[in-house]
């Protein structure tokens, strides 16, 4: 498996730029919908595929460690267990502290994810985002508040835009 290459700077965190060979492909494809919802997803997997499941397992360990693959997890309805208000905070904070401060606002728990984006200028002054999830739009409205706290004078603006309707979320996927 090539899961080693270059490093690539994607105006964000510098990634890996990998290479799959054709069984890491496959495993890619067997998984980017998620895994089976069974007791051993890993071994389930490897039967599907003609492969051993420690074989899977260190690949796709392999995978994750160079990047290629983000993370693995339930990714839960939020509307469905009742969090209905999003918003994402939209943050103006000096470039050289982004990257520590959005470290910071991404521990906090009700922060569900948080990155970095280029200003657009003049328009746009914004470059840490924040997304805050709540049943509420006063919930998330107490979330941004905290976000303010914690980043102090380093905050020279912020706004709010709440979700108004539900979009497909997908990442990239790979075809066979």
């Amino acid at each position: 498996m090539s899961a080693q290459g270059k490093t690539v700077d994607n105006g964000c965190d510098p990634v890996i730029e990998a290479e799959l060979d054709a069984v890491d492909r496959r495993i890619v494809i067997a998984t980017q919908d998620g895994l089976p919802l069974v007791r051993r997803p890993y071994h389930a997997v490897a039967r599907d595929l003609g492969l051993e499941p420690e074989d899977v397992i260190a690949r796709m360990r392999r995978l994750l460690d160079a990047g290629v693959i983000r993370r693995i997890g339930v990714v839960p309805n939020h509307y469905a267990l009742g969090y209905r208000a999003n918003g994402m905070s939209v943050w103006d904070v000096p470039d050289e502290r982004v990257q520590d401060l959005g470290r910071r606002v991404g521990s906090l728990p009700f922060v569900s994810h948080c990155y970095h984006r280029p200003r657009h200028l003049p328009d746009w002054p914004y470059n840490l985002f924040a997304m805050v999830h709540g049943r509420d739009r006063v919930t998330v409205e107490g979330g941004v508040d905290a976000i303010a706290r914690l980043l102090g004078d380093d905050a020279r603006g912020h706004r709010v835009l709440y979700s108004t309707r539900i979009l497909k979320k997908t990442g990239l996927r790979l075809v066979a």
